[in-house]
């Protein structure tokens, strides 16, 4: 027990060193190139702390477990957006732009729909669906920096690194997270049993937030710093990343059963998205606030109650 203590706490300290790193990184490329916090946290540092997702379904694809895939990504989507965007907002109120309330906040509400639809229309992800991610996200990412938005404002206390040194730091990071991810999952999981607590509550907790946990240090660390647009493009991106690019990959891998989706996980992952962009509009586009972190977090703790009186 205590050896995996130890595991669980040297985990632990990668993932915050490592988000440390990347948002540091990310930041200084952001105000390098003049390219806005919130596209970089929606491309480089979303697919960054997407990574562990990426891992895990296109691993339940190559074994032909459909649930281990997309249950992953719903399970991610909803604690990324639910508790991560709920405690960074509780943590420090997220300034947001026109264009995350005009464009990016709905995006991302579409790209889920569009996940549920092609999901229920033929009651599973076949390939050519899998493939109609994939140039989705495709056309996304085009888009990101086609027509992003140049920083015009820039903190003249945040360091600005070389290039090479900024590479250095986001791939430092994002090693950090994911094989300190890993680490803490494994040696949660391995405690949780220790202790006799049941293979219900590990799936639902320990498992779903322990691929969450780079998104949840990197939103932290962001928010600490006062970097509220890389913690929503973090968001945003990761959850867009997971429904577009994980999904699509792992759906050409093996076309992937919807069977697993019920009515509750559908109405979760769709308000996750709508509680946020409706928390913005009442702040006239200008924040997301500690209100709107509240009824996040009131709505995980209310998802997370049903799934145990369910299951």
């Amino acid at each position: 027990m205590l050896t995996q203590v130890l595991i669980l706490l040297a985990g632990l300290a990668m993932v915050v060193i490592g988000a440390d790193a990347l948002v540091g990184g990310a930041s200084s490329v952001a105000r390098r190139s003049g390219i806005s916090e919130f596209v970089i946290g929606m491309t480089i540092v979303g697919f960054g702390t997407s990574l562990p997702e990426l891992v895990v379904s296109l691993n339940g694809a190559i074994a032909g477990s459909s649930d281990i895939s997309i249950g992953n990504v719903l399970g991610s989507n909803i604690f990324n957006t639910l508790l991560i965007l709920g405690v960074t907002a509780v943590i420090a109120p997220i300034a947001i732009t026109r264009g995350n309330l005009r464009r990016d906040i709905p995006v991302c509400l579409a790209v889920t729909i569009l996940f549920i639809a092609l999901g229920l229309i033929g009651g599973r992800i076949g390939r050519i669906d899998a493939a109609v991610m994939l140039l989705v996200f495709a056309a996304y990412i085009f888009f990101c920096f086609r027509y992003s938005a140049p920083e015009t404002e820039q903190a003249e206390s945040e360091k600005t690194y070389a290039t090479a040194v900024s590479v250095l730091l986001i791939l430092a990071g994002i090693a950090g997270l994911v094989f300190g991810g890993r680490l803490f999952v494994n040696s949660a999981v391995r405690i949780a049993s220790e202790l006799g607590v049941s293979q219900k509550f590990i799936a639902v907790t320990v498992l779903a937030g322990g691929t969450s946990l780079p998104e949840l240090a990197t939103c932290i660390v962001a928010a600490a710093r006062r970097q509220g647009g890389l913690a929503l493009g973090n968001i945003l991106g990761s959850n867009i990343f997971n429904l577009l690019l994980i999904i699509g990959a792992a759906g050409l891998v093996r076309p992937l059963s919807f069977a697993g989706m019920n009515v509750i996980d559908i109405i979760a992952l769709i308000l996750s998205v709508c509680i946020v962009w409706a928390g913005a509009l009442c702040t006239k586009g200008e924040k997301i606030g500690r209100g709107t972190g509240a009824a996040l977090l009131a709505a995980y703790a209310a998802y997370i109650t049903y799934i145990f009186i369910a299951l």
